[in-house]
Order: structure tokens, then C-alpha cells, then sequence
């Protein structure tokens, strides 16, 4: 910071100073933002669930497994037994009728150079006939 002792023109009159002194409004900005962050509620990271509260009733009837199995070549197998198109959707047909706690879980256990559509044809056409059991074996394969 300098001092103004005198004009340079040599007149009695000071010179009009241009500078603005800068720090009292970067302590208020200070001030203000350190109150801003007093008064944001803190965020929490939660997702409230309701849980349902007791034990579980214990399930008696352990359900089937039904294993799709689709090779290299692109064969669908049903329990080990190599099927047409048309014969996977009536088996799924015939299984989807059952009740949906005696529905059966369905494993579909693709192979690495089988093709996709065979997979996707497998995995549309059981959940569109109503099967809701199902899960994929072997994915870690598809890991890179």
C-alpha cells in the first residue's frame, strides 16, 4: 500500500484516487460463504426401506431347477436332452402353468461362442410365457 503526501501537479487540491481497497469486501465474502456452509443441512446417503418385520415362513417344497444349457454350436439343451424352438416353448409352457410358488427356477448356462440371439430367443421367450425364476450360470466367462 503506498501514500499520497501531495499532487503531482503542485495545486492544493489532492488527486482523486482510483484504486478500490479490496479487502473489506473479500472478508465479507469470506464471512458470508463460511455462513453458508454453517447453515446447509448435512446430506445423508440413505434410501429408507421398509423392511418386513418377523421371520420368514420356511418353504417345505424345495423348488426344481430346470438347466438350459446352449452349446458352441448354438444347441439349446433342456436337462441335458437337445430341443427345437418349438419344443423349448412348450416345455416352458408347460412349466409357466404351475403355480408361481411351485414354478421352478430356470438356469440358463450360455456358452462363450454361442450366439447371442440363440441367448436372447431363450431369455425373451421365458419371461414372455410368464417364468419369473431365472438366472444366468456361468457370466463370469463374458468377463474380459
Amino acid at each position: 500500500m503506498g501514500m499520497n503526501v501531495g499532487s503531482a501537479s503542485g495545486s492544493d487540491e489532492p488527486e482523486v484516487l482510483m484504486d478500490i481497497n479490496t479487502t473489506p469486501l473479500i472478508d465479507v465474502m469470506l464471512v458470508l460463504l463460511v455462513m453458508l456452509i454453517i447453515t446447509i443441512p448435512i446430506q445423508l446417503h440413505s434410501v429408507n426401506l421398509e423392511m418386513p418385520v418377523g421371520t420368514p415362513p420356511v418353504n417345505l417344497i424345495k423348488p426344481e431347477k430346470i438347466q438350459i444349457d446352449i452349446d458352441d454350436k448354438s444347441t439349446v439343451y433342456w436337462q441335458g436332452l437337445p430341443v427345437s424352438a418349438a419344443e423349448l416353448d412348450e416345455k416352458m409352457k408347460a412349466v409357466a402353468g404351475l403355480e408361481n410358488q411351485l414354478q421352478p427356477e430356470v438356469h440358463i448356462r450360455p456358452n462363450k461362442s454361442s450366439k447371442y440371439a440363440v441367448f436372447a430367443n431363450v431369455l425373451s421367450s421365458s419371461k414372455r410365457l410368464g417364468l419369473n425364476k431365472i438366472a444366468v450360470i456361468g457370466a463370469e466367462q463374458f468377463i474380459q
